[in-house]
């Protein structure tokens, strides 16, 4: 019984240590921010403050505060300006001084291309997630459709064909462009942001779906187009 006891104690601290962890973990990075950036710039803002209040024990937190709103208002309004020209211009200057690093421009470069890949702009350009045969023939690959304007390749093949790019992983800024006919294509219900998850975590981390909650025997549907093909 004493150690039913001890047990039922050990698993009440552990479940209340897991419930204030987040608290406590937010607390240190808010109290982290607040003593560098803003006591590291009190000065620097509040120079024309008397230094026996600046320093003062029962201000010096409401100081570090101020100083920290002023940092993150700073850095908010050269994130509008960088989208002026003047901001453009010295934003590609100071990248390609850091692109000329050696090891650090390799890092930054490969930083950019996956924060360029889930930006709004770019994100917009896949319009669905689809599921398509390859490399192979009954080997599946989540793909991305970019377009569906028929062009030169389209009218060549005489088929309806679908643009798609099938993205790496983890890594999914390089994959391949592939052209495939319409009916070789099974349209899915997931979202890009989802379908990029998907792609990034390799597959651990896979979308829920309506259908799954019929058991754990549910099918992929299968797409009637690949079916006759095969037949």
């Amino acid at each position: 019984m004493a150690e039913t006891r001890l047990a039922s104690l050990r698993n009440a601290f552990f479940t209340g240590l897991l419930l204030l962890a987040p608290i406590a973990v937010t607390w240190l990075v808010f109290s982290w921010l607040v003593e560098k950036v803003g006591g590291g710039f009190r000065d620097i803002f509040f120079f024309y403050v008397p230094e026996t209040l600046r320093n003062h024990p029962s201000l010096g937190a409401v100081w570090d505060i101020l100083s920290t709103l002023i940092v993150l208002v700073t850095v908010t309004a050269l994130g509008y300006v960088s989208r002026l020209f003047l901001g453009r211009y010295f934003g590609g200057v100071a990248e390609r001084f850091i692109l000329g690093i050696p090891g650090i421009g390799t890092v930054y470069n490969t930083v950019k291309q996956i924060v360029d890949t889930f930006s709004s702009q770019n994100r917009n350009l896949f319009t669905k997630v689809v599921l398509v045969e390859f490399p192979r023939a009954g080997s599946y690959a989540i793909a991305f459709l970019t377009n569906k304007t028929q062009g030169e390749p389209q009218a060549k093949t005489r088929e309806e064909v679908w643009t798609l790019f099938v993205p790496t992983t983890p890594n999914p800024t390089s994959g391949f462009l592939i052209m495939v006919p319409r009916g070789q294509i099974t349209e899915l219900e997931m979202s890009v942001g989802e379908g990029m998850k998907m792609v990034i975590s390799g597959g651990a981390v896979v979308p829920p779906w309506p259908a799954s909650s019929a058991g754990a025997s549910a099918v992929i549907p299968q797409n009637p187009a690949l079916t006759s093909a095969r037949e």
